[in-house]
């Protein structure tokens, strides 16, 4: 059996896009992975933002 990889999956911030556009004080952020062979453009997840209280469009960061 060959080695697996250890490099494909990389941490990734997701930050909410609707926040910073209304000006709301806060920053809504996750931590998550994702693997750079299947996914190589940045990932883009509902996630639900306390200070809005409602769930948004997350986009990734950096």
């Amino acid at each position: 059996m060959a080695k697996k990889n250890k490099d494909a999956r990389i941490q990734v911030i997701l930050e909410c896009t609707e926040q910073k556009a209304s000006g709301v004080p806060g920053i809504s952020r996750y931590i998550t992975t994702k693997n750079k062979k299947n996914t190589p453009e940045r990932l883009e997840l509902k996630k639900y933002n306390p200070y809005l209280k409602r769930v948004t469009i997350h986009k990734e960061i950096k």
